[in-house]
């Protein structure tokens, strides 16, 4: 089996590194991530500029950085490397849940994968204070990745795990009840204005989803799609407010004079076939 690992903290983040050992275990590893922090990037990708694919020095395995976001490391690596079977992004140094997701970079690079027709799955955990002990989370890495890499054939995967220490994992839904973005104003030191975009911290909770069952010690194994259509609401549109019906393409036919028939027809003009 064939891993590309990405992220959006940059290849040099203790994360990818503890990931791309893990991930080792299971197949051959790559990680494709980066030259720089690209946080909160989204699927952003960079079409103004070429993209540079650079070997960078790696203890464990065979690494690259690109001056670019993490969709466009997942790309890249991709299109460098034949016959990748899964794309592992993280892990992230911050939790991705809830509504976080729509604006994560993390998140970005599996979805860049499953857009490609590969398996995405990305992983985030909590920085509450200091940096967290990656030699402890490994054996939680390590238990996640057997049952989806093992077991699971699902597209896209989001994972968030709690702490370092898990008590067990649950697959969940999205919170979407509450956004935790806010704008926080402030000043520079000349006294000018200016703002910050930052986070702010989510107490109340919906049993069943993923930020649910890291507030209570568990890891959240959510399985996303790429369809964001709402097909129950698009049910209901189409019968309370009825559009035009596509009209089907009608076969033409080979034979002249039968064309020019039809296509007087098609203008609302009667031909005649009598001579």
């Amino acid at each position: 089996m064939r891993i590309l690992v990405a992220n959006d903290d940059g290849v040099y983040s203790p994360g990818i590194a503890a990931l791309a050992e893990v991930a080792a275990e299971f197949g051959e590893a790559r990680i494709v991530a980066p030259d720089v922090e690209m946080s909160s990037a989204g699927h952003s990708i960079t079409a103004s500029r070429p993209l540079s694919y650079k070997r960078t020095p790696n203890k464990k395995v065979e690494a690259y950085r690109v001056n670019g976001t993490p969709a466009d490391c997942v790309a890249l690596g991709v299109s460098q490397w034949e016959k990748v079977d899964v794309v592992l992004s993280g892990i992230n140094l911050g939790s991705n849940l809830g509504n976080a997701i729509w604006h994560s970079g993390t998140l970005a690079a599996a979805k860049q994968a499953a857009l490609m027709g590969l398996r995405g799955i990305a992983l985030s955990i909590p920085v509450p204070k200091d940096e967290p002990d990656f030699e402890k989370l490994k054996p939680a890495v390590r238990a996640v990745l057997k049952v989806l890499l093992a077991e699971i054939s699902h597209p896209l995967i989001n994972v968030n795990f709690p702490n370092e220490s898990p008590q067990g994992m649950v697959w969940t839904r999205q919170a979407v009840k509450f956004y935790d973005g806010k704008i926080v104003p402030g000043k520079d030191p000349m006294g000018r204005q200016h703002y910050w975009f930052t986070v702010v911290p989510l107490t109340e909770t919906e049993e069943g989803t993923d930020l649910w069952a890291v507030e209570r010690g568990y890891v959240s194994i959510m399985p996303l799609r790429l369809d964001l259509t709402d097909e129950r609401e698009l049910i209901n549109l189409q019968k309370k407010c009825p559009l035009d019906t596509v009209r089907k393409p009608s076969r033409i036919s080979r034979d002249p004079a039968r064309r020019a028939e039809q296509e007087l027809s098609a203008a609302g003009i009667k031909g005649s076939s009598s001579r």
